[in-house]
């Protein structure tokens, strides 16, 4: 079958996310999670504040509040008091009169203006003002956020600012969606773990523990499960446990057409599939499907298109499961000034290093080898150099669009 791309029987990357963004449905489990937990969090019911922000009309600096006509009939009025921020002036200003009041006090009743002290003169309990104008330096009740305004929206995930925004309403506990589950686990007889000896017939599983990682970095739950042998019944025992604990599997290897990748055959026998292969570079082959109560992803072997696919395809699909409303990447348009080598077919997201030259402008470069088992050219890239399926060679001084990493790359 022949999806569009010029390669046959590829899938073009924008048309595997139409269909992920169609199948994939977010979760609907809600639990009340402690703000101090809450980072990455998704909102699950919008927040409503139960109060104004500012609570009260403030200073906005330091200085003196007064009744604005008793400035326009005298410019020497009598200091009867002070206002703090969390001690305010009891109290009613009457005619004549002013009080000295600091940055966040509340405006005492009757004072309509604040003048800072910088345009005073203080003669005892005599204060001369050398200016005023009506309704400076107030900072009215609910000029950040009004009670009853909706400050975080279903969808919107926690972040630092979001936590101290909360804090500043009184919130203790937040709704958000319950975190997802993910089941990593990857397949080949010649993988073997991290820490284990070294042997020369084979090689060190680096997709799982960068993808748990990367998981990490989301704020889901993982499970990890290893290295499966290349053995049809053991592959399918994993997958049988993965859909029983996991919103999602997420597999590294056994999808190409190998005479021992069993997780393809399993997949189909086992689950639906609704792509195999994308017009993408690295990882063309990349399977999508769905289980009987979980997601599937079978990401490439090679650690290199391990972790595009999973940056580009799986995390966004994640994002939405997980309740996320989805968001477009944000591309940057930039001047080439190396060559960028390609051949049209596939998109290519190459690992480039942008920067800001002498003149201003976003430049982009390629950098180190573009090879698909080459992981440590991604430690000193910050962004892709995205070229689309059509594009062909890139040459000094034409525009490529990047996509700097998320958070979930650097």
């Amino acid at each position: 079958m022949n999806f569009g791309c010029d390669v046959p029987g590829l899938m073009p990357i924008e048309q595997a996310k139409r269909i992920i963004e169609d199948t994939v449905s977010p979760i609907t489990d809600i639990t009340l999670c402690d703000l101090g937990d809450a980072i990455d969090r998704v909102i699950a019911k919008d927040i409503i504040s139960p109060i104004n922000v500012p609570a009260y009309d403030n200073s906005a600096m330091d200085g003196y509040a007064l009744r604005y006509d008793d400035f326009l009939v005298s410019n020497i009025l009598t200091v009867v008091g002070k206002s703090f921020a969390g001690n305010k002036f009891n109290g009613c200003i009457k005619k004549g009169e002013c009080v000295r009041i600091m940055t966040g006090a509340e405006i005492p009743q009757g004072a309509d203006t604040v003048v800072m002290q910088e345009n005073t003169v203080a003669n005892d309990d005599q204060i001369t003002f050398n200016s005023a104008s009506k309704g400076d330096a107030i900072r009215p009740a609910g000029d950040d956020i009004k009670q009853g305004a909706v400050v975080l929206c279903v969808g919107d995930r926690i972040n630092a600012i979001d936590i101290g925004l909360l804090a500043s309403l009184g919130f203790g506990r937040i709704p958000v969606y319950r975190k997802l589950t993910v089941a990593v686990f990857s397949t080949g007889d010649e993988l073997v773990a991290a820490g284990e000896p070294s042997r020369n017939d084979r090689i060190f599983d680096s997709n799982r523990p960068m993808l748990l990682a990367m998981l990490s970095k989301m704020g889901v739950d993982t499970i990890d499960m290893g290295i499966i042998e290349d053995d049809k019944t053991k592959i399918k025992t994993a997958f049988e446990y993965a859909n029983e604990h996991a919103d999602c599997v997420i597999t590294s290897g056994g999808v190409s057409v190998g005479e021992a990748d069993y997780t393809r055959e399993i997949l189909e026998e086992y689950g639906n599939v609704d792509f195999w292969k994308l017009a993408i570079k690295p990882g063309k082959p990349l399977a999508f499907g769905r289980l009987s109560a979980s997601l599937f992803f079978g990401l490439p072997g090679n650690p290199v298109s391990s972790a595009v696919t999973f940056d580009q395809i799986a995390a966004p699909a994640l994002a939405i499961l997980a309740g996320c409303k989805p968001q477009a990447p944000v591309m940057l348009p930039a001047t080439a000034t190396s060559i960028f080598k390609k051949r049209p077919g596939r998109t290519d997201y190459q690992r480039a290093h942008y920067f800001i030259n002498d003149i201003g402008q976003v430049s982009v470069e390629a950098f180190g080898s573009q090879s698909s088992g080459v992981l440590s050219c991604f430690r000193k890239s910050n962004c892709y150099a995205v070229l689309k399926n059509e594009r062909g060679r890139v040459s000094i001084g034409e525009t490529v669009n990047i996509l700097p990493f998320s958070s979930i790359i650097s």
